[in-house]
């Protein structure tokens, strides 16, 4: 951010997570206000009411002091640093000159808006800290501990360990991330995702911490400490995105530092060399200063950082987490955008689309027994054979010593029978005949009883119902589609064909996926790459931009860039969308800015500019590019 910051003592930046940092920065400044506020009196009462002698003089001179003491005092300590050269030297080199030269009201004037712009800047910037922290700063202080199955205990959230079990009553936040033990509600996930649409929960259900128990009483046992919870990570995924410049806002302050000493000298050669052609010292010194004046850098300086600022706010408060504002300049510049399949592009739940039976048996007798087999377990699959089983409230039979074979399936004693529920390798592996089943684009799991085929099932994972048109968003964009995913070839076509998307690859391990980026990168340009599992860790680490569904596996969360948090395709499309608003921002506020001084300055060195009328086009621009960053704010 230029030198601006030079303001104040250089210090390590904070990482904490807590929000203190921008409270105590929003009520330093509003210290600081105190001495400006008596300034503008002393200078309001020197210009109404002028004091006999050299009074009014005076008077503007302690004016001047309060209003401009911390530009003299950034000033200073940069020289002291011999690194002088920023927008703070210009201000007093000016101000200065003007006093030297008698015309006190245009000095004060020139430090007085100067500090106007700073308070809008600091507005402006402290409303990004307000809404980012109103979006994310949900950790909880307690919890309440479930202790020896009955009593309840209340102790400090980091105190929670995993396996924990937690009461969470109705209006409570969900204080940790965790596995709904008993209770059905109905969750607020507005806070986390930024949707209004209610989440029910109920036993067995994954829950993350931040949001809001509407209904029921739940029990919760904690899977992540705090300092692991989603809420936390949002907060680190903060602090970090503060923490970091991007390429614009870096090119500004190497920008600066040439530009300042080339305008310092240019105003030393107006002011001296016409004046020992011609004379006039007193003409071309006012001059001079009317250029340094109008020369300062502040729209620059403040709206290119204030603008990445708001589009982090802004994002925050959809669910869209930046991890620096690098990532969301750099999200701009991406040619392909390249999607996982499961839990991205669908939902990651598998459902039973029909159950055909085999000889004498039924469809119900088949769901039921395969539901049997695999009770218990944590397969996508198996999860959705046993919630389609189990429909209705029926309940299933014990399965008794059950066998797994790895990748195939399960055998198991149920009622007595035995029952192999898998893939037709595990039926043909145990030498029961099997009828060929086409089912593209599905997954068929088939059911065998005391060695005699029994039918199969079919299950599908289902596309989001915002993913079709997020992908025709994107490709309105002029980007490139691509799908890589580890699923098979059938089920992956049917994906891609559903949603349109340009290329797709299957079968893919994750160094297939890896692969497959290079080759797209060299093709194509930079690449954005969106995922949610643990095998998508390292091409999000590869990728130009690496963006994560937030509900996805902790290394995935970690790689990427970009974290959605409700894991919503259009919320890919929206970051899309929000960083090229952001990048034409601050294209606008430098060629606005740069324009409109390029010609008052022209005007200044010809004199037909005033000191006031520098001072009124330096804030007039520097407001203006404030109001065009500040904006983005109300883009989500």
């Amino acid at each position: 951010m230029c030198e601006k910051m030079s303001q104040q003592e250089p210090v390590s930046r904070c990482t904490c997570t807590c929000g203190c940092c921008g409270e105590q920065a929003e009520e330093s400044g509003k210290k600081r206000l105190l001495p400006v506020f008596a300034g503008i009196c002393a200078y309001l009462a020197a210009y109404i009411w002028p004091l006999p002698d050299k009074g009014s003089l005076y008077l503007y001179g302690f004016a001047y002091l309060l209003i401009g003491k911390d530009v003299i005092q950034a000033a200073w300590r940069n020289i002291r640093r011999k690194d002088p050269f920023d927008e703070n030297l210009l201000m007093v080199i000016a101000s200065g000159g003007a006093f030297l030269i008698g015309d006190c009201v245009e000095a004060v004037a020139v430090m007085l808006f100067s500090r106007i712009g700073e308070f809008l800047e600091e507005r402006a910037a402290g409303k990004s800290r307000r809404q980012i922290k109103a979006a994310i700063d949900l950790r909880p202080d307690v919890v309440c501990r479930i202790r020896d199955g009955r009593d309840v205990e209340t102790i400090p959230a980091a105190a929670a360990r995993t396996g924990d079990r937690l009461l969470v009553r109705p209006g409570d936040r969900i204080p940790l991330d965790g596995i709904v033990a008993a209770g059905e509600s109905v969750l607020d996930m507005s806070a986390l995702t930024g949707e209004a649409l209610p989440l029910t929960c109920r036993e067995g259900d994954g829950v993350l911490s931040g949001a809001i128990n509407k209904t029921g009483v739940i029990e919760l046992t904690v899977t992540k400490e705090l300092a692991q919870s989603t809420v936390s990570k949002i907060l680190q995924a903060v602090a970090a995105a503060e923490a970091q410049k991007p390429r614009l806002d870096r090119f500004i302050t190497r920008f600066c530092r040439l530009y300042t000493p080339a305008v310092v000298a240019a105003a030393i050669v107006t002011a001296v060399v016409p004046s020992l052609a011609g004379g006039q010292w007193h003409y071309w010194l006012y001059t001079a200063l009317t250029f340094l004046v109008i020369s300062c850098p502040c729209a620059l300086v403040i709206s290119i950082p204030l603008a990445f600022s708001a589009a982090i706010g802004a994002a925050a408060k959809g669910g869209i987490l930046f991890k620096g504002a690098a990532a969301l300049e750099r999200l701009h510049e991406v040619k392909t955008v390249i999607f996982d399949k499961t839990g991205t592009l669908t939902e990651g739940r598998f459902s039973a689309q029909r159950v055909c039976a085999a000889g004498r048996f039924t469809e119900a007798a088949v769901l039921a027994a395969a539901g049997a087999v695999e009770q218990g377990s944590q397969h996508p699959l198996a999860k959705g054979i046993v919630a389609a089983a189990t429909v209705g409230g029926r309940t299933l039979s014990p399965a008794l010593r059950s066998r797994e074979f790895a990748g195939e399936g399960v055998v198991a004693i149920v009622d007595g029978h035995s029952v192999a529920c898998g893939s037709l390798r595990l039926l043909q592996r145990l030498g029961t005949a099997v009828p060929s089943v086409a089912a593209a684009g599905a997954a068929v799991i088939f059911v065998a009883v005391d060695g005699e085929y029994a039918g199969h099932i079919i299950l599908t994972d289902t596309v989001k119902d915002d993913a079709a048109a997020a992908v025709n968003g994107i490709k309105k964009l002029g980007l490139y589609t691509a799908m890589v995913t580890g699923d098979r070839a059938a089920a992956a076509g049917v994906v891609a064909g559903t949603l349109g998307i340009d290329q797709t690859l299957a079968d893919c391990l994750p160094q297939d996926k890896v692969a497959a980026l290079s080759s797209l990168r060299q093709e194509r340009g930079a690449v954005f790459f969106v995922g949610d599992g643990i095998n998508d860790g390292p091409v999000l680490s590869g990728a130009d931009v690496g963006g994560a569904m937030g509900s996805g596996a902790d290394i995935a969360v970690d790689a990427a860039d970009v974290i959605y948090m409700h894991g919503a395709v259009s919320a890919v499309l929206r970051s899309l969308l929000l960083s090229r608003q952001t990048l034409a921002v601050v294209r606008q506020n430098v060629v606005f800015a740069l324009g409109v001084k390029g010609l008052v300055m022209l005007a200044g060195l010809a004199g037909f500019a005033s000191m006031w009328g520098a001072v009124f086009a330096d804030a007039g621009v520097a407001v203006l590019c404030i109001a065009n960053s500040v904006r983005i704010l109300y883009q989500t």
